[in-house]
């Protein structure tokens, strides 16, 4: 099955103003390799359901989070039999690769987007969050 693939962030911002750094999020470690099977919210696509393994237990979980704290959204094709079975419930019928291929597209714009307006400060210095560490000043 094709489905968009991305990764969590390694560091957010959080806090008041997002002047604090908080690695990953609550259900996933930064860097975890998630796989996006709905997308809600309106058009924004401001929200998303993802399959990943969680941090805790390592296990396959399926769970809502926001896109902005995801990156490198890719279309890939999907084996693992875990993922799957809980993807069938949500894509019915299952994405072809260019249907998959314009979502990941879409949700690597958006999400960029949010990252960059969610947050209405500046940065604090040093950066650990996603947009500093990937485009060094």
């Amino acid at each position: 099955m094709w489905l968009v693939a991305a990764n969590v962030v390694r560091w957010r911002r959080y806090g008041d103003g997002g002047q604090e750094f908080r690695p990953g999020t609550k259900a996933y470690r930064g860097g975890t390799k998630v796989y996006v099977v709905s997308t809600y919210g309106g058009m924004a696509h401001e929200d998303v359901s993802t399959i990943g393994r969680g941090r805790g237990s390592g296990r396959w979980i399926t769970i809502d989070t926001g896109s902005r704290h995801l990156h490198t959204f890719r279309a890939q094709l999907v084996y693992t039999p875990a993922v799957l079975r809980r993807a069938r419930g949500f894509c019915t019928p299952p994405p072809a690769r260019e249907e998959a291929e314009e979502l990941a597209a879409l949700l690597e714009r958006l999400a960029a987007a949010y990252r960059d307006s969610h947050y209405r400060t500046s940065h604090p210095t040093p950066c650990l969050c996603h947009t500093c560490l990937v485009t060094p000043e």
